[in-house]
Formats: C-alpha cells, sequence, structure tokens
C-alpha cells in the first residue's frame, strides 16, 4: 500500500518537536525509496508542464531546516527532471542594506514564482522568526526599533500575523503554498559538519559560525514549534519530515510537492473548434509542401 507521506507529516494540530521522529523510513528501505524518487520525479515533470500551460496558477515551496539538514540536496534530488524554464529557486542569505530599508517580507514578494512556475525558496520570511528571534538583536537593523526590549510578545504575534496574512494573500491569488521543514537531529547534524570538515570537497561547506548556532538548538527548536504552529493553516500547510535519512526526506518531499500539484486540477489547455480548424489547416499546408 502507498504510504500517504502528505497526511502523515502534515501538521494540522497542536505542534510538539520532541514527538516527531528524525529518523524515519516508515515501511520503505533505501532501494525501494530511490525506485519511488525516480517515479515520482517523472510524474513531477508532467505536472510541472501542465502548470506552465495553464499559466494562471503557480506553486511555492517554502524549505526550512537546521544547518546540514539537506535541504540544497533536496532540491537537486527533486527537481533535476523538470524544466528549468518552469522552476526558479532563490536561496535568502543576510538582508542587505537596500533589503534591510524595505520592510521585512518586501524581498520575499520579489523572488515569487510567477504564474505558471514551481518558486523554490530555501530559507525564506520565516528567518524573520527563526534566526531573528534566537538573535532578536538582528531586528535592529530594521531601523524601525530602539533597542531589543522592543521585541515582546506583541512584536513576535504581529510577526506571525504579517506572515499570515501574505501567505493568505498569495493563496487568494492563485499560489499554491507548501512549506517544509527537515527535521534533522543534533546527532545526525554533528555527524555531516564532521564530514563537512574531514572531506576536503566538503570543507567549503563549514564556517565556523555554524557551531554558535549549534550551540543554541534548544532556542531554535522552540523557535520552530512557535512558528510553526503560528502559520500552519489551510491555505499554507506545514509538513515536518524526518530527515536523518536524505533518501527518504528526499522521496517524502516529492511526494507531497506531487500530491499538491494533482490537487491544482492541472490539463493542458483544450482548443477551441476554431483553433483546431486552424491546426488542420496547418497541417494540411505543411504536408503539401
Amino acid at each position: 500500500m502507498e504510504m500517504d507521506f502528505g497526511k502523515e507529516f502534515r501538521i494540522t494540530g497542536n505542534f510538539k518537536i520532541n514527538q516527531h521522529a528524525t529518523a524515519y523510513s516508515g515501511t520503505l528501505n533505501k532501494s525501494e525509496g530511490k525506485k519511488m524518487l525516480k517515479e515520482e520525479k517523472k510524474v513531477l515533470a508532467d505536472l510541472q508542464e501542465k502548470l506552465y500551460s495553464v499559466g494562471s496558477k503557480s506553486l511555492l515551496i517554502v524549505l526550512q531546516a537546521m544547518d546540514a539538514a539537506g535541504k540544497d540536496s533536496l532540491i537537486e534530488h527533486v527537481f533535476s527532471g523538470v524544466n528549468p524554464q518552469g522552476c526558479s529557486v532563490t536561496s535568502f542569505k543576510t538582508p542587505n542594506d537596500k533589503e534591510y530599508n524595505q520592510d521585512f517580507l518586501w524581498r520575499h514578494y520579489l523572488a515569487l514564482p510567477e504564474k505558471g512556475k514551481i518558486g523554490i525558496f530555501n530559507r525564506s520570511h520565516y528567518e524573520s522568526v527563526l534566526v531573528c528571534k534566537v538573535h532578536p538583536a538582528y531586528n535592529l537593523n530594521e531601523k524601525v526599533w530602539n533597542s531589543v526590549e522592543d521585541f515582546d510578545a506583541d512584536f513576535w504575534k504581529n510577526r506571525y500575523e504579517s506572515i499570515r496574512n501574505f501567505e493568505k494573500h498569495l493563496a487568494q491569488n492563485g499560489t499554491t503554498i507548501i512549506k517544509i521543514f527537515l527535521n534533522v537531529s543534533q546527532q545526525e547534524q554533528k555527524k555531516r559538519f564532521l564530514d563537512r570538515i574531514n572531506e576536503p570537497d566538503k570543507n567549503w561547506k563549514f564556517a565556523a559560525g555554524d557551531l554558535t548556532e549549534r550551540a543554541r538548538w534548544p532556542e531554535y527548536m522552540q523557535a520552530y514549534e512557535e512558528a510553526i504552529n503560528e502559520t500552519s493553516k489551510e491555505y499554507a500547510p506545514w509538513y515536518v519530515i524526518p530527515a536523518d535519512d536524505k533518501w527518504f526526506a528526499r522521496v517524502a518531499a516529492v511526494h507531497i510537492i506531487r500530491e499538491t500539484l494533482e490537487r491544482m486540477d492541472l490539463h493542458f489547455p483544450k482548443l477551441s473548434d476554431t483553433e483546431m480548424s486552424g491546426l488542420q489547416a496547418a497541417r494540411e499546408q505543411l504536408e503539401n509542401e
């Protein structure tokens, strides 16, 4: 029986991060998972072509995770089969001066997928309620606030409300939203960090600051738990996927994305009788050349 990853990993009630496994593969083994990924990617490519042909809807996929959880490799493996013309990836780094001179959602509006396309946010507007919650002083760069004392409960309540309103607006205007949190364990992160240090071709992936953030793991888990609880809505659901096994995270993610596209009821445009007559005339003209 096919596993229903969408139902299994979607957050619909009170989310407790410590109650969600980081190492899990259900009834699949790795060999089965790789085969399933290959099959799902073929379906995904077909659905993406239909989305592009319709040109009236778009899909936004938000990926969030701790460092070394596998966001980059998931994007590479899941989307390697889709047409690059219909898919865009935006990796959000620390805002620059121009971005800090706008509201915190401004740069994310600019990166939204056009109608007919899939957009992937590698990190996203959620950094403003994740890293900025663990490091409140970062918010002072927005030049609106005077001190960290401004970042009280009401401040964060308003941030969550802004995010909900942003996502609801997108959903009401043709953009379907999927938000995925790759739930990796601290032990697995340690293993992957050591791999980055020990393997020369991975050295570039490691930064000393990664250990500083790792030391604040409990704070990040609390921030993720609150953000997901505040913003997992019918119009913009969160999926929490076990990520200690990268192969499984990829299979679960592509399954959820494929199911979402299928629910969008995509079909290639149907030509009118007049347009069909035009095709027939064009065929005859070409065949008689």
